[in-house]
């Protein structure tokens, strides 16, 4: 199977392509040092010059909450190999700002031939807020399950509609997740991400064409108020899917710029050519994309953003493909969480790089981890990264991000094929992967069904299958795998009862890429605990030598097993775990 990572830079000539206009033009990508700025801190912005012409000086122009300009300096000159031409840096150091100050800016570059200016990224308008980028207290233990509410559970009394086409609707509802949130709660997850809900004519609720209301078929607005308000009195926080990109397009908006161009609601829309050619998301003419900077689309999700959150009662937002809006818009939102709920978990959808997710610290709590999820199924699905390069990704990758940045993290979701499926059946290797995402320090994503064993008919890019609705087949609460069930619910509480594995510090003790061995010790000062795990088809013994506070331990691991244990360093007593 020739799995890759889900987005436009999925080949190598996507890559090169995507470097080489990062080095053309004039380019700011906003681009700050710290990319968060707190409370009176300077930033420096940086911008880079790819031109075939003489640039004689370069302008930092402040809209926001003053106007003024600022001169930037040239600091660097370089050799670009892809473009073939010398790339000159540019910096100047922004005036500090007081917690809760919006700065929003453009950059202007001026021909040293007297030609017209040249703006920044096209003539974006660049912001930032000031204030503490960190996630809220409570989303560092998150242990978070997923649920595609079409597919999860009709509710108590119901049955699924009578139909095998996964591109149909299923019967799922919303009742059917208050149902069954003593079953989430009794697993042990704590925060629920509930797939879009609002009114669509599809099984997955992404082509919406109301914000403020319920999809009928799965329930009502009362139905999301008593989920609330149920999960939360089992300690159980709720992240609502939001979509700032692009929605249905028989959303009335759309429909009246589709039917007379001078309707109010034209330019919310990025037209090529009315009425016919206009901006999707990826192609797809049921999905135009928003224009974001204007200011009533602006103004319609953000309102959006704020009922869920306070009205309703919503902990936070996973943001859908959240590269797709400008950064001001995002910027608009963190301005707006900041006022009326500071306590929300936000984390966006960025599946490209590292780079680009961490440029939105600052904007959101954090990003979804796809780098993760890619390194977990290449090593312990396909065998394509073995043990010494996963060790030292994961090395490289808690250094690269800042400590206050959320990177929640998950084998699948809704848009992959399941892991279960990756590895033909084979469970061993399902619950040896979710071992080590469990103890990595990224809050664990469960998406529903992995639990139960559900996996899928055959890939999603197979023509003769259901495309992306192969992984999102129904949850067998009559048949499911009760077995697994029992393993996803011991290594939930084994997390949650463990803070060393989220809080701690995480060290390589045993590493043998060729015979499949791999363990590791996560610290906080008060326990240990050793995880231990064999990726091969034979059984392995690995022993773990006497560490500062904690005793040797010898692990027998199964065929493709993993086990772990625990020291508890203030009371001086080890236990095993399972």
């Amino acid at each position: 199977m020739n799995e890759t990572i889900f987005g436009t830079l999925s080949t190598l000539d996507q890559r090169v392509d995507y470097l080489r206009r990062q080095s053309q033009g004039v380019r700011h990508d906003n681009r700050l040092l710290p990319t968060a700025p707190g409370s009176h801190e300077a930033p420096q912005a940086l911008v880079t010059v790819g031109l075939a012409r003489r640039i004689a000086r370069v302008e930092c122009v402040l809209t926001e909450p003053e106007t003024a300009v600022i001169p930037l300096v040239p600091v660097q000159t370089a050799w670009d190999v892809l473009n073939w031409q010398y790339v000159q840096s540019w910096a100047a150091v922004l005036p500090p700002r007081p917690a809760g100050a919006l700065v929003r800016y453009q950059i202007c570059a001026y021909p040293a031939d007297g030609g017209a200016p040249i703006w920044a990224d096209d003539g974006a308008t660049f912001s930032y807020f000031v204030g503490n980028p960190a996630q809220p207290a409570w989303a560092a233990e998150a242990v978070v399950y997923q649920i595609f509410p079409d597919r999860f559970y009709p509710g108590h009394g119901r049955t699924w509609n009578p139909t095998a086409d996964l591109n149909a609707i299923h019967g799922g509802t919303l009742r059917g997740i208050i149902d069954k949130l003593d079953y989430i709660a009794d697993l042990g997850c704590n925060c629920l991400w509930i797939n879009p809900f609002f009114p669509d004519e599809s099984h997955h609720g992404y082509h919406a064409t109301d914000y403020f209301s319920v999809d009928p078929g799965l329930g009502t607005l009362e139905d999301v108020r008593e989920l609330v308000d149920a999960a939360h009195a089992r300690g159980i926080r709720l992240l609502l899917d939001f979509v700032a990109n692009h929605w249905g397009s028989g959303h009335p908006s759309f429909q009246a710029a589709l039917a007379d161009r001078r309707s109010p609601t034209y330019d919310w829309y990025k037209w090529i050519e009315w009425p016919e050619q206009y901006e999707t998301f990826f192609g797809v003419k049921d999905l135009p994309q928003l224009n974001v900077d204007h200011p009533a689309v602006r103004a319609e999700l953000l309102r959006s953003v704020r009922f869920w959150l306070v009205d309703v009662g919503f902990d936070g937002l996973r943001l859908d493909y959240a590269q797709g809006p400008s950064r001001d818009f995002w910027t608009d939102l963190r301005a707006l969480i900041y006022a009326v709920k500071p306590t929300a978990w936000v984390f966006g959808e960025v599946v490209e790089t590292p780079t680009l997710q961490r440029s939105f610290e600052g904007r959101f709590s954090g990003c979804l981890d796809f780098m993760l999820a890619e390194a977990l199924r290449a090593t312990f699905a396909f065998g394509r990264m073995d043990l010494a390069a996963f060790d030292n990704f994961l090395h490289l990758h808690r250094q690269f991000f800042p400590p206050a940045f959320s990177r929640p993290a998950f084998l699948d979701n809704h848009d992959m094929n399941r892991f279960l499926f990756l590895v033909d059946g084979d469970a061993r290797k399902l619950k040896l992967a979710a071992l080590c995402l469990f103890t990595l320090e990224g809050q664990p994503v469960l998406y529903n069904g992995a639990e139960l064993g559900v996996s899928q008919g055959t890939a999603m890019d197979n023509p003769a299958g259901y495309g992306m609705a192969e992984c999102r087949r129904p949850m067998p609460w009559e048949d499911g795998d009760w077995e697994l069930h029992a393993y996803f619910k011991w290594l939930i509480h084994f997390r949650r009862a463990h803070p060393a594995l989220w809080r701690g510090a995480r060290r390589t003790l045993h590493l043998d890429a060729q015979a499949g061995t791999y363990a590791y010790a996560c610290s906080d000062g008060r326990e240990t605990v050793y995880v231990a795990l064999n990726l091969s088809a034979a059984p392995q013994q690995v022993t773990l030598p006497a560490q500062a506070g904690a005793p040797a331990h010898t692990f027998d691991l199964p065929p493709w097993g993993g086990d772990v244990h625990v020291v508890e360093r203030v009371l001086g007593q080890a236990g095993d775990g399972r």
